[in-house]
């Protein structure tokens, strides 16, 4: 779709996502064994025709140069546009604000040959064919249409709740701790023109702002007419430990493992190259995830294991996920346990934590 160009910002709600979001962005958080969050934002993206895609670059890149390298798994790696990292001017100590980052590449978006800017917080579930976003805000001659989902459960997290007319024109926007059930539950999507986009950015940011949603959208709702756009399928946006977890769980179900990654846009990610997973003799899994280059001779139940994860032995786990190169040895039992990247949980230990809240076991810790 050469006149869009997407946009997207790696950064979330970190306050509560603690250790899961120490030493990377919330984008880059591992996802259904093989996946990082940003996948769905930049796959869905990809699928709708998008070839122009700006990442806005917050401290602690690393994890995210690694991830997505130079956009060829998204077929993003071009002579023209393609992926094009947008970094800011900071002193290292503190978070660029998104504002900030935009306006320093405000020169790099002006001269895209795009007539609309899709501007997505990469911190979400879903898959979004981005066409039909596009004909619904030329269709209701919208400024800036922002696309929402209605909350299925009462959601802890930063929220985004929108009042919405019968002809999908936003009223009011306001910000809460919680997402309500049946809410309109904004999902962080903007669609605008180009020059729209510009000018909101640098009125909001020349007048000391620092948010996009709240500088500058919600303070110049009146100079603009908004639109709601409608997500009818899956959706979950992790923006708190428990959220990230449940949001991992519930592509256990067939049906949503199917709308994300079995229809005709599906979700794509870095390639890796590795064994196929190894069954032993004591292996027995249940409704579970198991990525490639897993060694299995425990039991595994309603889990994820990541790539490379060694489970020994006599091992029960139940309800977790267990991230990359992770080493559960003999006998040992864990439930309703996240453990991030290249954790070693030696011979015969529980681990439990809360059906409402997880135990986090941080990278690279030995038990």
């Amino acid at each position: 779709m050469s006149n869009m160009m997407g946009i997207i910002k790696l950064d979330g709600a970190k306050t509560m996502l603690k250790e899961l979001s120490d030493r990377r962005p919330v984008a880059a958080l591992p996802m259904a064994g093989r996946y990082r969050l940003v996948d769905f934002a930049l796959s869905s993206m990809v699928n709708s025709g998008i070839d122009h895609v700006g990442v806005l670059l917050p401290n602690k890149a690393r994890p995210v140069f690694d991830h997505l390298r130079s956009g060829k798994d998204w077929d993003l790696a071009r002579h023209r546009e393609g992926m094009v990292y947008l970094p800011c001017d900071t002193d290292g100590h503190r978070e660029p604000s998104t504002l900030a980052t935009i306006y320093y590449n405000l020169d790099y978006i002006k001269h895209s040959s795009a007539e609309y800017v899709l501007f997505a917080q990469a911190d979400t579930v879903y898959n979004i064919d981005f066409r039909s976003v596009l004909l619904f805000h030329q269709n209701t001659g919208a400024d800036i249409t922002m696309v929402y989902s209605k909350a299925s459960a009462d959601l802890p997290g930063d929220a985004v709740a929108m009042e919405i007319a019968g002809n999908g024109r936003v009223n009011d926007i306001a910000k809460h701790l919680t997402a309500t059930k049946g809410s309109n539950d904004f999902i962080g999507i903007y669609l605008m023109a180009k020059e729209t986009f510009i000018n909101l950015v640098s009125i909001a940011f020349e007048r000391g702002g620092n948010d996009f949603l709240l500088d500058g959208i919600i303070k110049h709702m009146a100079e603009y007419s908004i639109y709601a756009y409608e997500h009818k399928g899956f959706v979950s946006r992790v923006n708190s430990t428990m959220a990230y977890f449940n949001a991992n769980k519930s592509l256990l179900n067939t049906d949503v493992w199917n709308e994300l990654f079995m229809g005709e846009n599906s979700i794509r990610t870095k390639t890796k190259d590795a064994t196929p997973v190894q069954y032993k003799d004591n292996a027995h899994v249940v409704n579970s995830l198991v990525a490639n280059g897993c060694e299995i001779d425990g039991e595994v139940e309603n889990s994820i294991l990541f790539r490379g994860v060694k489970i020994g032995e006599g091992v029960k786990i139940k309800d977790c996920i267990i991230m990359e190169q992770c080493q559960i040895e003999e006998n040992a039992m864990l439930r309703d346990v996240i453990c991030d990247k290249n954790v070693f949980i030696s011979a015969d230990q529980w681990l439990k934590g809360s059906e409402n809240y997880p135990l986090v076991v941080a990278k690279g810790t030995i038990i």
